[in-house]
């Protein structure tokens, strides 16, 4: 199955749909991430909420993205320290990430234009959102893939090679 995901669909389907049901784990690769909401009832929670409710359940989560997250996701991380001190939480910085993605459980996968943001996964109101695109799939060889091209690079396979190794924060094959 391939499905193609628009707007405030892919807010429904991946961020309140795909990451809440992980079972064995969720990896999210983005350029740039902030503080992204996920309605819950009547009430907006972060999806570091959402995340950290994942780890406590044996969820492993790795977040791979590019620039520093903004002051209010700082301030949100914070508030969870089960992100920080569970193994089963992992995060990387790599300055050369401009892919977004989230795999879970290695059974489903979206691939799309937006970050892991709230004007980019559909989650401000209709007149302030990004107008993005991607695709949820079930594709064995499409997810193995992805999978093994976000391990390498979580790895630091790519690390040796790099040109801007002298530029990157905090190169991943250290």
């Amino acid at each position: 199955m391939r499905e193609l995901l628009l707007n405030e669909e892919i807010h429904q389907r991946v961020i309140e749909g795909m990451i809440p049901e992980a079972r064995k784990f969720v990896w999210i690769i983005t350029a740039d991430v902030k503080d992204l909401h996920v309605i819950r009832g009547k009430r907006s929670v972060p999806l570091l909420g959402v995340l950290a409710e994942r780890v406590e359940e044996g969820v492993a989560v790795r977040l791979i993205h590019a620039k520093e997250p903004g002051p209010r996701f700082r301030e949100d991380f914070d508030r969870f320290p089960v992100l920080r001190e569970s193994d089963l939480f992992e995060r990387a910085l790599c300055p050369r990430v401009h892919t977004k993605a989230v795999i879970v459980d290695g059974v489903k996968a979206f691939v799309g234009s937006p970050n892991l943001t709230g004007a980019g996964m559909g989650a401000k109101h209709p007149d302030r959102r990004n107008f993005e695109a991607g695709f949820v799939s079930d594709e064995r060889e499409d997810i193995r893939r992805l999978m093994d091209w976000a391990d390498e690079l979580f790895l630091g396979g790519y690390c040796g090679r790099c040109r801007l190794r002298d530029r990157c924060p905090d190169p991943l094959d250290d």
